[in-house]
C-alpha cells in the first residue's frame, strides 16, 4: 500500500466516527517500579466512570480504568513485594487526597469522610486487558460509599450514593 501513514490513520478515525483510541507506552516496567518506590509518589487514575453493562459500558477503555488499584495491591505488593501493604494504601488514599486538597478525606479517623474498600490480599487481581478491558477486578469484597454498599459480598449493588468531589483547583 502506498498511502501516507497520516492519511491511513485519518481514514481509520473517519471510518469509526472518531471513536478510535490510541495506547502509547511511555514508561517501562522499570520506570513504573522506580516511581512506585518514590516516597512522595501517589497512585491515581484519570479514568472516567465505567461499568460492565449499561450506559457506562459502551466503549473500550484503558485497563487502568478497571484495575489500577488492584494491580498495585496484587502485583506490586503481594506478588513482587515492591511495597508494603501499608505503603500502597497510603499512596492510594491519604497521599492523593492531600495532593489535591481534599483535607477531610483519605484517612480513617473520626470526623473524616471515608469511602471504604474491603479486599482479600490473597486474591486481589486486575483482569482487564487492552484486548478485553471492560471487567471488574477480582478479590474486592465490599465497597462502601457514603456509608452505603456499592459492592456487597463481591457483587455490584444498585446503590449509587457517590457524588463528584471538587478540590480547590476546580473551575467552572
Amino acid at each position: 500500500m502506498s498511502k501516507d501513514p497520516r492519511d491511513a490513520v485519518m481514514d481509520l478515525v473517519i471510518a469509526d466516527h472518531g471513536e478510535s483510541s490510541v495506547v502509547i507506552s511511555i514508561m517501562t516496567e522499570e520506570d513504573v517500579k522506580l516511581a512506585l518506590k518514590d516516597p512522595l509518589m501517589a497512585v491515581g487514575t484519570d479514568s472516567s466512570a465505567r461499568a460492565e453493562d449499561g450506559p457506562l459500558s459502551d466503549t473500550k477503555s484503558h485497563p487502568r480504568g478497571w484495575g489500577s488499584f488492584p494491580r498495585i495491591l496484587g502485583k506490586y505488593v503481594r506478588d513482587e513485594h515492591l511495597l508494603t501493604l501499608e505503603e500502597a494504601i497510603r499512596k492510594m488514599t491519604s497521599r492523593p487526597a492531600a495532593r489535591v486538597g481534599l483535607v477531610d478525606r483519605g484517612i480513617l479517623r473520626a470526623g473524616m469522610m471515608a469511602d471504604i474498600t474491603v479486599f482479600d490480599p490473597a486474591t486481589i487481581h486486575d483482569v482487564a486487558t487492552f484486548e478485553d478491558p471492560n471487567h471488574y477486578s477480582t478479590g474486592v469484597k465490599w465497597v462502601l460509599v457514603n456509608g452505603r454498599a456499592v459492592v456487597a459480598d463481591g457483587r455490584i449493588t444498585a446503590e449509587r450514593p457517590g457524588r463528584p468531589l471538587r478540590g480547590p483547583g476546580y473551575r467552572k
